[in-house]
C-alpha cells in the first residue's frame, strides 16, 4: 500500500491541459530542498535522490555512533515535500527543530535535529532504510518519495591545490582532503582538482535507479557542486542509471559560482568540472540565472558540449538574491517541461 497520496492542483486559467511529469531530482542539502519545493507546484510525481556522504554536524555524529546513513539531507528533502497544511507544516518544523542545551551544559542532544533522531528510530525499528523514510514521509504528508543515492554510507575525498607551485617553482602543491565537511570548507586559497567516492564497491540504491528509469525528467542541481551535485556522477552505477534513463535532463546552476568549495570558478568552470567527471553525460537543458553569466556565448558553447541548450530565467529571491526563489524556479521548470 502506498504511503503517499494526493497532489497539488495546478490551475492556470486559459491554459491548455497540463500533463504533470514524473520527475527525479538529484542533489542534497539546501539546493535539493529548493528544487523539491519548486517541483511541488509543478507535479506530485516527485522522487528525491539524496547524496549520503555527509559527515558533519548531527548527521556525522549519528553516522559515526550508529553506523547508519547520514539522515540530515534526507530529512531536509522530506521537509521540502511536506503537505501544505497545518499538519504538514507543523511536522516539518518539528523535524527541522534542533535541540540546544542550557549554557555551560554538555548535552548529548545539543545540535541534533529531531528529524534525524526520528528517522534513526524508524530505521532501527523497521530495519529498512527505505521503509523508514516512507513512514517519516507519511507523517509529513510528503508529496513525493525520498531515496538515498546508495544504501551504503559514502566517503567523499578530493585533491586540493593549496599552492599553484612548490618552493622550486614547479608542480602545484596538492593536499588530500577526506570527508564532505572538510572538503566543503577547504578554504578560499585552495582549489579542488579531483574528487572520488568510497567505498569503491558501493552501488546505487535500487529504488533510486528505478525512479530515474521511470522518470520523464531528471533534474541535477543546484547545490554544493563537489559535495552535493557531482557525487551523483561519481558513483559508477548511479551515473549509469542516469545515463541509461530515457528521461530528459535538466542541470540547474547555482546563483553564486564562487564559494568555499569553488573559489575562482565561473559557471562555465562548473560545467567543465562536470564534463571532466562524466564526459559522455548529456543534458537537454542548462537552467541558469542570467545575472550569474558574464560571457553568454562562451557559457552557451560549453553547454552545447554537454548537448544542452541554455534556459535563462531570473531565479533569485528579491530579499536574498543568492538563494533560489521557489516560485520563480517552479515557473522555469514548468516552462522547460512544456517547451520540450
Amino acid at each position: 500500500m502506498s504511503l503517499f497520496t494526493g497532489a497539488l492542483p495546478i490551475v492556470t486559467p486559459g491554459a491548455s491541459l497540463y500533463q504533470a511529469p514524473r520527475v527525479a531530482a538529484l542533489g542534497g542539502g539546501h539546493g535539493l530542498s529548493a528544487t523539491l519545493q519548486a517541483l511541488r507546484y509543478v507535479t506530485s510525481e516527485i522522487s528525491a535522490i539524496v547524496t549520503v556522504a555527509d559527515d558533519g554536524g548531527s548527521s556525522g555524529r549519528l553516522r559515526k555512533e550508529f553506523g547508519v546513513l547520514p539522515p540530515g539531507d534526507l530529512r531536509m528533502a522530506l521537509a521540502a515535500l511536506c503537505d501544505d497544511s497545518d499538519w504538514g507544516r507543523t511536522w516539518r518544523d518539528a523535524m527541522q527543530h534542533r535541540f540546544k542545551g542550557l549554557p555551560d551544559t554538555d548535552s548529548s542532544l545539543d545540535g541534533h535535529a529531531l528529524g534525524n533522531l526520528l528517522i534513526l528510530s524508524l530505521w532501527e525499528l523497521l530495519g529498512d532504510p527505505i521503509a523508514g523514510l516512507q513512514w517519516a514521509g507519511a507523517l509529513l504528508g510528503a508529496r513525493g518519495r525520498v531515496f538515498p543515492m546508495s544504501l551504503t554510507p559514502l566517503v567523499i575525498e578530493g585533491d586540493v591545490i593549496v599552492d599553484d607551485q612548490d618552493d622550486a617553482g614547479g608542480a602545484p602543491v596538492r593536499e588530500r582532503v577526506v570527508g564532505q565537511a572538510a572538503l566543503g570548507h577547504a578554504g578560499r586559497r585552495q582549489r579542488i582538482e579531483h574528487v572520488e567516492l568510497h567505498p569503491e564497491e558501493a552501488v546505487v540504491c535500487p529504488q533510486a535507479a528505478a525512479a530515474m528509469d521511470e522518470a520523464d525528467w531528471i533534474i541535477l542541481g543546484p547545490g554544493s557542486w563537489y559535495t552535493s551535485v557531482l557525487p551523483h556522477l561519481l558513483l559508477p552505477s548511479a551515473r549509469t542509471a542516469l545515463a541509461e534513463s530515457k528521461a530528459k535532463r535538466v542541470l540547474t546552476m547555482n546563483l553564486v559560482a564562487e564559494t568555499k568549495e569553488t573559489p575562482g570558478m565561473t559557471p562555465g568552470d562548473h560545467l567543465r568540472a562536470l564534463q571532466a567527471i562524466a564526459p559522455d553525460m548529456r543534458f537537454d537543458v542548462v537552467l541558469v540565472d542570467p545575472k550569474t553569466i558574464d560571457d553568454r556565448p562562451g557559457f552557451e558553447e560549453t553547454a552545447r558540449l554537454l548537448g544542452a541548450s541554455v534556459k535563462y530565467a531570473h531565479l533569485g529571491r528579491s530579499d536574498r538574491p543568492e538563494n533560489h526563489d521557489v516560485l520563480r524556479l517552479a515557473t522555469a521548470y514548468r516552462e522547460i517541461f512544456e517547451e520540450k
